[in-house]
């Protein structure tokens, strides 16, 4: 629908809650994998990995091979970047974060020991400090050739594939493709959560204002603004060719991969598991105990909160 903005706005990108539009969504993001091709096959691994049990097995050929002792790069900053590996693995594993129809914890069980144990399988071929690294300091290990297997935000895939900051042999051998998912979960779903970037008005401000913001912010969503910036994001708005930095967030969506879990209670979940996890993956605690820790935050959180 054409909005008298100038605006095109498609049904795709009004993101509703309960039947009510919160936001209108520009552009698409979910973490996948990011691959080098030319590092692969020095190892002697055939095409890209397609689960994380073929990222293991890839990073143990790379080390046994003596090209990299620490191969893979993941977004594992312990807070919001740690606990949203748990939550993509966990989904991937046909997890529920809640029991059903509740903001009661569901992580407690043998699903989420599995996605513990997966996420301190990982860690074996991370680098030595990747408790401490989110999305600039992957891009920077990957830009400089350290890694060869990386789960890193599709939005990183423009600027790791251009020519600046990095070598040809980088950019030229770097594959981007779906998050993978996990085989012994027994389902196919991506490893991964999707996202948007939109833009949304808040409720309490004039309309006269909110007016001219959302003419502002609409009337910019154009194809000529899209084919001028048509790599620096992967656009929802038409106009928009896909490339090879848009290839990982696109196969990633259509192997159905689960979108970010949008209640209100999440972000309690979230930060409970950004800051109890970091000891299981340290080795001072066992899984079971560790989240028992998580729930117990949680609980604690959501009850301030009056969740629950």
């Amino acid at each position: 629908m054409v909005d008298k903005y100038g605006g095109d706005l498609k049904p795709s990108q009004l993101i509703t809650i309960d039947g009510n539009v919160m936001a209108v969504a520009f552009m698409a993001n979910s973490q996948h994998l990011f691959s080098r091709t030319d590092i692969l096959e020095q190892a002697g691994v055939s095409g890209v990995p397609e689960t994380y049990e073929d990222v293991l097995s890839a990073a143990a050929k790379i080390r046994a091979a003596g090209i990299m002792e620490h191969p893979i790069v993941m977004n594992m900053k312990v807070g919001w970047n740690l606990g949203e590996v748990f939550n993509m693995i966990y989904m991937a594993h046909d997890g529920d974060l809640f029991k059903p129809g509740s903001a009661e914890p569901n992580v407690n069980n043998h699903k989420g020991v599995a996605t513990l144990n997966m996420m301190k399988a990982l860690t074996e071929y991370l680098h030595p400090d990747h408790l401490t690294q989110a999305s600039d300091q992957t891009q920077g290990l990957w830009e400089a050739g350290k890694a060869a297997l990386g789960i890193m935000w599709g939005s990183r895939g423009g600027v790791i594939l251009d020519d600046e900051g990095s070598s040809a042999a980088v950019t030229s051998n770097t594959v981007l493709s779906s998050a993978p998912s996990v085989a012994a979960s027994g389902v196919s779903t991506p490893a991964s959560t999707l996202w948007w970037d939109g833009i949304t008005i808040a409720s309490n401000i004039p309309d006269k204002d909110a007016e001219a913001t959302f003419a502002a912010l609409v009337g910019a969503m154009t194809p000529e603004m899209v084919s001028a910036n048509n790599d620096d994001a992967i656009w929802l708005i038409d106009g928009y060719k896909p490339g090879p930095a848009a290839a990982g967030v696109s196969a990633t969506a259509a192997n159905g991969a689960n979108a970010y879990p949008m209640y209100p209670y999440m972000g309690a979940m979230h930060n409970a598991l950004g800051a109890e996890i970091g000891d299981f993956l340290k080795g001072v605690e066992t899984a079971e105990q560790t989240l028992a820790d998580i729930e117990a935050a949680y609980v604690l959180s959501a009850k301030e909160q009056g969740y629950l």
